[in-house]
């Protein structure tokens, strides 16, 4: 059974785009390629910390996450080459439209005094990112479990070219932009 989400842009995203941009064929028409789930610890962590992280991505995603490692020594941070320093999950077809869902439906709404994200965080070339200040939002987390709450990014990245396609792409698959953002 394909998500609810895939669904919907097929059915109805689609066509508003095919006549709001003036694509003259449905492969024009920007998709959500992938979603990216990042976070990195500070350098004074223990290892506990890191795996229950991952842990938690993975809860979140559905999907284990991979450990991402120092790519260059910086001494003032006390890092050195490959030291793990954070987690990522790359999401792709099924799950990633199950997540943004689950992402746009359930977990945005029981964020405290929630008025929309920033609609100014693109990059570009088509591609959305966000951040959030802390995992315990997701119902799939137990807040008593959690031992230090951690934020992470969220980057939605699509096949757009311009900006304003994106936005209004996404603005179609229901994230909830600030009103007054261009």
């Amino acid at each position: 059974m394909a998500p609810t989400l895939k669904t919907k842009y097929e059915k109805a995203v689609v066509p508003k785009l095919l006549e709001s941009q003036g694509y003259s064929s449905k492969m024009q028409v920007p998709a959500i390629k992938k979603i990216v789930l990042n976070l990195c610890v500070s350098v004074n962590y223990d290892r506990d910390t890191l795996t229950a992280l991952a842990d938690d991505l993975g809860k979140i995603t559905g999907q284990k996450a991979v450990i991402t490692k120092a790519k260059k020594s910086v001494s003032n941070f006390k890092l050195r080459e490959g030291m793990p320093i954070g987690a990522r999950v790359t999401l792709r077809g099924d799950r990633m439209y199950e997540f943004m869902d689950r992402l746009v439906n359930v977990t945005l709404p029981r964020i405290r005094d929630f008025r929309g994200i920033p609609g100014d965080s693109f990059d570009g070339q088509g591609n959305y990112s966000m951040g959030l200040q802390e995992q315990t939002v997701f119902p799939e987390i137990d807040p008593d479990k959690v031992k230090k709450a951690h934020g992470m990014d969220i980057t939605f990245v699509t096949s757009a070219t311009k900006d304003d396609e994106a936005k209004e792409l996404l603005t179609l698959m229901g994230m909830p932009f600030k009103a007054g953002n261009d």
